[in-house]
């Protein structure tokens, strides 16, 4: 287990494959003196088939960062890819057919259509695409989530954790080539944030998914491979097989008076 010193964190974790790329990513919002600097310079490198969180203070730019790499939002500047695609780069149609085809995104607040079972909500997404589900992913994809005694049930049928891994595989359906999870255990108690946990670790773990996460919880961080850490919209620190001692740590002494990107 290993902490790097703040502002040295590598583009590239472990050295593996990236499945995603930041280069200089800058995001301001409003001008002159309301103007917001969300983002201040981001490098990093999201490697493929490994699970990783991002954590920082209220306001350190966590959720601005995903929503960029998940081209739900714009950069002022800098780059984002997506495999070998960036961003800006990209028409509207194709971004559509990005986020559809390559990108998965878990919301906290689990967005399912109240009026669809659980297994119209998993396939929505590719229904919409006028895809049919490859049937032996989909079947792999309802074992590894636990609910295929579920799946003529609709949301208010069913309890938050499992709306919550009704979520998940639809974000996994596609077989996307990375899945974005927002705060996914933060509506949930323990014992159904663990579960969603050990669902979204079990889909790196077997069957090599891509998954980064923004959460504040370090017990919901120590489940992953690797920690990015920032403050004030830059990448400050990173921990990797972090426990949930090692995370606190980090962010104690982030949010400690006088704390700042060194």
């Amino acid at each position: 287990m290993t902490a790097l010193a703040e502002g040295s964190a590598t583009r590239l974790g472990d050295g593996g494959v990236p499945a995603a790329r930041v280069r200089n990513l800058r995001k301001t919002y409003g001008t002159g003196q309301a103007q917001v600097q969300a983002l201040a310079g981001v490098d990093l490198d999201l490697v493929a088939g490994q699970f990783t969180a991002v954590m920082g203070p209220s306001g350190s730019g966590k959720s601005t960062l995903m929503h960029c790499c998940a081209a739900l939002d714009t950069g002022t500047s800098g780059e984002v890819w997506i495999g070998d695609k960036e961003l800006s780069k990209l028409s509207d149609a194709q971004l559509t057919a990005l986020r559809r085809d390559e990108i998965g995104f878990v919301f906290q607040s689990f967005n399912l259509v109240p009026t669809l079972t659980a297994e119209e909500n998993i396939l929505l997404p590719l229904s919409i695409a006028g895809r049919k589900p490859d049937r032996r992913w989909y079947d792999v994809v309802i074992n590894t989530v636990g609910l295929r005694k579920r799946l003529d049930h609709k949301p208010s049928e069913l309890s938050g954790g499992q709306q919550q891994r009704v979520a998940v595989a639809r974000a996994l359906a596609s077989r996307p080539r990375i899945v974005f999870a927002d705060e996914p255990t933060g509506n949930l108690d323990s014992h159904s944030g663990a579960e969603v946990l050990e669902l979204l670790r079990r889909s790196v773990d077997d069957y090599g998914q891509t998954i980064v996460m923004v959460t504040h919880d370090a017990v919901a961080a120590a489940y992953t491979d690797r920690v990015l850490f920032l403050a004030d919209g830059r990448l400050v620190s990173e921990l990797h097989d972090p426990d949930r001692e090692q995370v606190l740590s980090v962010m104690t002494r982030m949010t400690a008076p006088g704390a700042g990107p060194r």
